[in-house]
Order: C-alpha cells, then sequence, then structure tokens
C-alpha cells in the first residue's frame, strides 16, 4: 500500500512540473486563449492546460506496459489534431475526420465492432455529440476540471466496490492529472483554460470509461452520469432552434453561461453547482438501482 501512494505522490509531481514546463512553452510561443463572442471571460490567458490530461494517460501506457493501445493510439491522434488547432486553427473537415478515426480506434477497443452495425453508428453520432458539448465546457472556470474529476470519483467507485471494468490505474491518473490542472484553473483568475486539446482529450477519456462500463455490464443507463451536462446541451440546442438560431454558431446560451455572464454568478459556484447535482444523480442511481429508468 505504500508503494502504491509512493508511485501517485510521484506522479502527482511529475505531472505539476510538465503543466510547469508547458506554461512556460506557452507563455515562449504565445499560445493564449482571447476573448470572443462566446467566451465567459475577459483576459487573455493561457491556452492549452489541459494538455496535462494527455500527459498523464501517456505516463500509465508507458508504466502499464502499454495496455489499451488503440484507446491510445486514438487519444493520441485526437490531443495532436486539437493542440494544433490551439496553435492555429486548422481545417474542420481534417479535425472532423481524425475524431471519426480517433472513435472508431476506440470502438475496436471496446469491440463494438462484434455488436450490429448500427450499434457503431449509434456509437458514433452520440460521441460526436458528447465530445462537441464537452468542448463548450472550457469557458468557465473549474467546469471543466470540476466536473470530470467527480467522474473519475464515480468510474473509481464503481470499479473498486460495484464492478471492475477496467485497470483502475486508468482512472487515477487521470485523476491526478485534472487535480493538477484544477489547481491552475479551478480559481477566480485561471492560470489557463484547457483548450481544445484538454476538453477533447479528456471528452474522449470520460467517452472510454463511460463505454467500457457499459458495454461490461450491458446496462446503458449509466449514460445518466453524463446527465447534468447532456440535458444542458440538448435543452441549449432547442432553444436555439426555437429562436431559429444556426446551432453551429458561436453562442452564450448554455445554461451554465447564462449563470455566470448574464446573472453573473461567480465561475466558481456554478461550476461548483454542476459537479454537486451530478454527484447527486451518480449517488441516485446507485441508491436507487432498482428504479435507474425512473
Amino acid at each position: 500500500m505504500e508503494k502504491i501512494y509512493l508511485k501517485y505522490s510521484l506522479l502527482l509531481v511529475a505531472l505539476f512540473v510538465i503543466q510547469l514546463l508547458y506554461f512556460k512553452l506557452a507563455d515562449k510561443f504565445n499560445i493564449i486563449d482571447k476573448p470572443n463572442e462566446r467566451s465567459s471571460h475577459t483576459k487573455i490567458t493561457l491556452r492549452g492546460g489541459g494538455i496535462i490530461f494527455y500527459a498523464g494517460v501517456l505516463l500509465y501506457f508507458l508504466l502499464s506496459g502499454f495496455q489499451y493501445v488503440w484507446f491510445f493510439t486514438g487519444l493520441t491522434l485526437i490531443a495532436f489534431v486539437s493542440f494544433a488547432d490551439d496553435i492555429k486553427p486548422r481545417s474542420s473537415k481534417l479535425r472532423l475526420l481524425v475524431h471519426f478515426f480517433a472513435m472508431f480506434l476506440m470502438f475496436y477497443q471496446w469491440d463494438l465492432f462484434a455488436f450490429p452495425w448500427y450499434f457503431v453508428l449509434i456509437a458514433l453520432i452520440v460521441c460526436t455529440g458528447i465530445i462537441n458539448a464537452y468542448n463548450f465546457m472550457d469557458g468557465i472556470n473549474g467546469m471543466i476540471g470540476g466536473y470530470s474529476l467527480m467522474l473519475m470519483a464515480v468510474f473509481w467507485y464503481i470499479n473498486n466496490y460495484q464492478i471492475h471494468f477496467m485497470d483502475n490505474d486508468l482512472i487515477v491518473f487521470t485523476a491526478l492529472a485534472l487535480i493538477v490542472f484544477n489547481f491552475f484553473n479551478f480559481r477566480k483568475k485561471a492560470k489557463c483554460f484547457a483548450g481544445d486539446v484538454g476538453a477533447i482529450s479528456i471528452a474522449f477519456i470520460v467517452l472510454f470509461l463511460l463505454g467500457l462500463l457499459i458495454i461490461k455490464t450491458n446496462d446503458f443507463s449509466y449514460i445518466v452520469l453524463l446527465a447534468v451536462y447532456g440535458v444542458d446541451s440538448v435543452l441549449t440546442i432547442m432553444h436555439r432552434l426555437l429562436l431559429k438560431e444556426n446551432i453551429f454558431d458561436a453562442h452564450r446560451k448554455h445554461a451554465y453561461q447564462i449563470m455566470a455572464n448574464e446573472l453573473k454568478i461567480n465561475h466558481i459556484a456554478v461550476s461548483f453547482i454542476y459537479a454537486v447535482l451530478q454527484i447527486f444523480i451518480a449517488v441516485g442511481l446507485f441508491v436507487f438501482f432498482d428504479y435507474k429508468w425512473i
């Protein structure tokens, strides 16, 4: 047990060092996030701090003896094109093509191709929607880090106390990377934002874990672990359609954006509300599992 704690402690220190080194590079090469029409911040901030999520999984991949190679390859592709987009905007067609290819690699890791073809189509649509929706979370300090860390805690609990569906270290390594990121982002004046590389990478990791859990248990009700942000995203799309707006244009109509921008609620409070709401739903799933669909 002491060796495990030592390993995790050393990993946490290593991730902090990697994050600080990235800040030096981002500052030197001017990798910054400038406020635009959809932003919920007003000051220029370092961008791409979420690259630490990929670094955490990379360390796991190397130390675990190259586990989940297809998932890791997909994550590498999606992180690379997202980071390139953070530095300089890339073609949306190129990004979408890489996203699809990365998702197919993840599906192969899930062994999803053993199921009927329409399972792959449904998974592709759902995963694309979640990845794109997740990307919006980066605009509120603490949102993407707090929400995702809460999910890692839930996955860890399920994996250790309900059903073992994957290697526990992947969850822990990702959680430690999130702790490091939250140290610099979950604050009133964020040192960095996740950027596309962070938002899309952590979305890909969350989807991988959630997909493994659903396939292992043959229980799609675990999708409720993304309920709070999922409901927000769906209702936002419906709202914009009712207003006859182009849903692909930049906007600030998510509930958390309205809370932070129009209602002037502190970013940290908004992020905390979302994470706590999702925790309550997860606990409800465990306590009332016989009535899970309700």
